[in-house]
């Protein structure tokens, strides 16, 4: 095991989950909802089946797959659908309060209750021990951040005219971000919770003397699958309510193509942070990789708001509020790293 290793390959992850959503930039006449599923087909259904079958064994894939028991399966898709509310909602909170703000409050809580409700479901006394009152520590400097980043973006809408903030973000819409970002958090720490319940897949992997960095991409194909599945009713349900989807159709070849490219690369970009994750976990020790989860979020929190900055989507905003935003992501980082104490 290489601990340093493990976290330069969890970052390697996160650049690309706080990079996922700009290729978006890039799509033409396609509704929300057309070019999400569009992504979740790359990231969800495509991506985890390529990735698995060309890191394990040649030949394995389906003896790993039916030979995993069937709880750890079907776990691994109730999880990964509970994430994919997560993740619908995820995009959604994007979608209203732009990269930086709406990645730092929905990986906000995901960090939080990704790292306070496994050890409480496995029984913990999280008040009987150090390690457990650092988490409890941990969480609510994380709600503090999250309530500091929140008041930055109130700041932001009071600050500046409808003009402005449509020119940084064509839907921004506080209120109704917000809540959506809580509700992301709350459902995409789903994913981790999939990921321990598939610990059963991974194992069988082990045995076929599949890579101790890829033993996890298996498990990835049934927790995706679920996540898939939820992400794809709402997305239908869109784009019938909306009329939209004749998108699919009504754009010139060249346009479609162009829209499959950057949404697949956006789906690419998403899947390589659970890639990347799964393989940094593998080399940390036993007592630090219950905090992976933790490492993984304060990095896309970080990098999300660089990506934030550099799309200026904060772009008009006064000196308070600019240095509210940063206070806020400093302590949200900080609860993180207080939680891998």
């Amino acid at each position: 095991m290489n601990p340093i290793y493990g976290i330069l390959l969890i970052a390697a992850g996160s650049v690309g989950a706080a990079s996922f959503y700009v290729p978006f930039k890039k799509v033409k006449l396609w509704a929300w909802e057309s070019y999400w599923i569009s992504q979740g087909v790359a990231a969800w259904l495509i991506a985890p089946l390529v990735f698995a079958l060309f890191t394990v064994p040649s030949g394995t894939l389906m003896n790993i797959l039916s030979e995993s028991p069937s709880s750890a399966k079907w776990l691994a898709v109730l999880f990964g659908a509970l994430w994919g509310v997560g993740g619908l909602t995820f995009g959604l909170s994007i979608r209203y309060l732009g990269v930086a703000l709406g990645q730092s409050i929905s990986l906000g809580f995901c960090a939080a209750f990704g790292t306070l409700i496994p050890p409480l479901v496995a029984g913990e006394n999280l008040l009987g021990s150090s390690a457990g009152l650092l988490t409890l520590v941990g969480v609510a400097i994380c709600i503090a951040g999250i309530a500091v980043i929140g008041y930055a973006g109130a700041l932001k809408t009071k600050g500046m005219s409808e003009e402005e903030r449509t020119a940084a973000i064509k839907e921004f819409a506080l209120k109704k971000g917000l809540l959506i970002a809580v509700l992301a958090g709350v459902m995409s720490a789903c994913m981790n919770f999939g990921i321990e319940a598939a610990t059963p897949i991974a194992e069988v992997a082990a045995t076929y003397g599949t890579n101790p960095l890829y033993v996890n991409n298996p498990s990835m194909i049934f927790i995706l699958i679920g996540g898939f599945i939820m992400n794809f009713i709402y997305c239908v349900y869109l784009n019938i309510k909306n009329g939209t989807g004749k998108d699919y159709i009504s754009v010139s070849p060249g346009i479609l193509l162009n829209n499959i490219f950057f949404t697949f690369l956006a789906g690419l970009l998403w899947f390589l942070q659970f890639h990347f994750f799964g393989m940094g976990k593998s080399q940390l020790p036993p007592e630090m990789s219950m905090f992976a989860w933790s490492i993984l979020m304060a990095l896309n929190i970080a990098l999300s708001n660089i990506w934030g900055i550099i799309l200026k989507e904060w772009k008009g905003v006064s000196t308070k509020t600019m240095l509210v935003l940063i206070i806020g992501i400093v302590i949200l980082i900080l609860s993180t790293f207080v939680v891998s104490l």
